[in-house]
């Protein structure tokens, strides 16, 4: 009886050892088999991903040259914002100037005038 039951248990070891092998076995050659196809779907992988990386940097770019632009933009408006301020300051400075002379020509038209009443005067007391 112990004889049967030994060779009972080394018939199953090796019947699941045998199992073993030509799971193994198999799943060599089923890996062999989709070599080429693991192959393909890596290199559209790799494809998928290269597009995706150009789109991003092509994204990249435009937000890049959107961006300067606008700098530009503002740049140019503040630099028009500039000169305007910088012309309304020569305007204001031009019309005090121009205020000014008329104001020094008035008082020496008036002393002008007031000199000719006095010399004028002057004459018919004389």
């Amino acid at each position: 009886m112990r004889n049967s039951l030994n060779n009972d248990f080394t018939d199953r070891r090796s019947t699941a050892a045998d199992a073993k092998a030509n799971l193994l076995s198999a799943y060599r050659a089923a890996k062999e088999i989709s070599e080429p196809t693991r192959l393909a779907r890596q290199a559209e992988r790799i494809l998928i991903v290269e597009a995706r990386e150009a789109r991003k940097a092509e994204r990249d770019r435009l937000k890049s040259e959107e961006i300067a632009q606008a700098e530009a933009i503002v740049a140019a408006e503040k630099a028009q914002a500039d000169a305007a301020d910088v012309a309304e300051i020569e305007a204001r400075k031009k019309a005090e100037s121009a205020r000014i002379a008329r104001v020094v020509e008035d008082e020496a038209a008036r002393k002008a005038e007031r000199d000719r009443r006095y010399a004028a005067r002057k004459a018919r007391q004389a």
